[in-house]
């Protein structure tokens, strides 16, 4: 491959990615070589751009964390051959090729498209493996999703619901509300128009799980609301900030409190992504997990994807197709 590519650049922390045509990556004898056909974009973009995310990059880098494309070549017994549609979990996807380990690919679902696949792994393994692992959910519990109807959150809607939960989502403006009470969810409230989210909790009878991919105030009314032996799972901090937790309640609710970072399963225990998305995969092929369409720009529109993602004006994920 020697023609030039197409990739977009983070030149300096703090600045908007910008696009240039660069020549294709050469892939090492062990490396899958990927031909993208999407990258999505995910809250922890905008951290990394500006040098705040917990595995920081010197620009100039190319950005992205997740996408999907199709195999061009690929080191004999990887399981891969030229042609497979794969999802790949590496950062700098935000490129027409790119070379990548063995390990960071799956290959994906007949039905899937490139651009579903694209924003699957992260928002969807991310509530998984937090729902079913340390969030311990059951058939029959209460899940309450904060920013519900972002990447992350209506994930976590969906899974929550297709695990037999009763969620409860929180969502901002009536068209984000509707679209998280068609994800799912058995009741939502509109963070435009309550006042008091921990009495609103309280009267639909608390929480035993609260997944918070927000924190400040939202993730410390929504703890509040928890039942005794219930569960606050840690996402993110879209609001600003971490949420400053009440621990006596901690203590004498026998609330567990759960950091969970997706990302850092790759080092923690691998086996459990790889197994984790295969799972989601099957729920996918069962009819069972419907992504919702969120916007999807073109890679020249970039970075009016990062805007949309700081102003918080997406429903679902941002997805760049290559």
């Amino acid at each position: 491959m020697s023609q030039m590519i197409r990739a977009a650049f983070i030149s300096a922390l703090g600045q908007d990615p910008v696009i240039r045509d660069v020549p294709p990556p050469v892939a090492c004898p062990d490396q899958v070589l990927l031909r993208m056909g999407a990258a999505a974009l995910n809250f922890a973009d905008l951290l990394k751009a500006k040098g705040q995310y917990q595995e920081p990059a010197d620009p100039p880098f190319v950005p992205g964390l997740e996408g999907a494309g199709t195999v061009l070549s690929a080191p004999a017994g990887s399981g891969l051959v030229a042609g497979t549609r794969v999802v790949v979990s590496a950062p700098g996807t935000m490129s027409q090729v790119m070379a990548v380990d063995p390990g960071a690919v799956q290959a994906i679902p007949d039905a899937m498209t490139l651009e579903q696949a694209a924003g699957f792994q992260v928002a969807y393994g991310t509530s998984h493996l937090a729902l079913a692992g340390r969030g311990a959910l059951q058939a029959g519990q209460t899940l309450v999703v904060l920013g519900a109807a972002g990447g992350v959150g209506l994930t976590a809607v969906q899974i929550g619901a297709a695990m037999g939960a009763r969620v409860i989502g929180i969502a901002r403006g009536a068209d984000k509300v509707e679209v998280v009470r068609q994800a799912g969810a058995s009741d939502v409230i509109d963070s435009a128009t309550c006042p008091d989210l921990r009495a609103a909790l309280r009267d639909l009878g608390g929480a035993d799980v609260v997944y918070d991919p927000v924190g400040a105030e939202p993730g410390e009314a929504a703890f509040r609301a928890l039942r005794p032996g219930g569960r606050f799972l840690v996402i993110g901090f879209a609001g600003g900030r971490p949420s400053v937790l009440p621990l006596n309640h901690a203590l004498v609710k026998n609330i567990a409190v759960h950091g969970f970072y997706w990302g850092g399963y790759r080092g923690l225990d691998p086996q459990a992504l790889r197994d984790s998305i295969d799972a989601l995969f099957d729920l996918f092929r069962a009819g069972r997990l419907d992504p919702v369409a969120g916007a999807t720009l073109p890679l020249d529109d970039l970075a009016q994807g990062y805007v949309m993602l700081r102003e918080r004006r997406s429903v679902g994920k941002v997805v760049i197709t290559l």
